[in-house]
């Protein structure tokens, strides 16, 4: 008996992973995390107007730029998105991502809440994932850790996350980052790309 049918495998395209969350909830640290565990995947650096913290280096953790370098980047075009966020603008190279896409490597970037909600504008099959903490009091507490806002762009941060919180229907996924777990966020993560390239229908990405 002849039996003439094809044998479907899963489609390898790239996936376009957005990594977002309110002020302080470990973005970076998940970022890094998955960056020390060699994936296969490119890490866009995202660029800010706002100076460098301690420690952060310019081309590794952010490009960093004055505002008026930014805004003449604006002018130029030169950015996939871009936003003022709590004073300062923060963007996302365009070349760098279309560069990466077209290699063939699922892209990762890490985002505020409304360069999440622009990339989702620009690009439906995005990939966006929402870290979110054990618990409100929990998540504060690692703001207040970090000793980097006064008293007013703390109580700012605050209640721009809970206007996100109120907006999560542009998410695809929403994963705790608790408190000293961060490989059990990672795993969550990383098999969430993993089941995302086994879909039957493959997301398409375009820009």
């Amino acid at each position: 008996m002849e039996i003439d049918f094809t044998i479907k495998q899963p489609q390898q395209t790239s996936l376009l992973i957005v990594i977002s969350g309110p002020s302080g909830i470990g973005k970076d640290a998940v970022v890094q995390g998955l960056q020390a565990r060699k994936l296969p995947v490119h890490f866009v650096i995202t660029a800010t107007s706002r100076p460098p913290r301690k420690n952060e280096i310019h081309g590794e953790h952010y490009f960093f730029y004055s505002k008026e370098e930014f805004e003449t980047m604006i002018e130029a075009g030169e950015f996939l998105e871009h936003a003022w966020v709590y004073s300062d603008y923060k963007g996302v190279p365009k070349s760098q991502v279309r560069q990466a896409l077209e290699s063939g490597k699922d892209v990762v970037m890490r985002l505020d809440f409304q360069g999440a909600k622009t990339v989702r504008e620009l690009s439906p099959d995005a990939i966006l994932i929402f870290l979110t903490a054990s618990d409100k009091d929990e998540w504060i507490q690692r703001l207040k850790s970090r000793r980097s806002e006064s008293e007013e762009e703390l109580a700012l941060r605050i209640r721009t996350a809970k206007q996100e919180y109120e907006s999560l229907d542009i998410f695809d996924y929403i994963v705790v980052n608790a408190e000293g777990q961060l490989d059990r966020t990672l795993d969550i993560i990383e098999n969430i790309i993993t089941a995302e390239h086994h879909r039957v229908h493959p997301r398409e990405v375009h820009l």
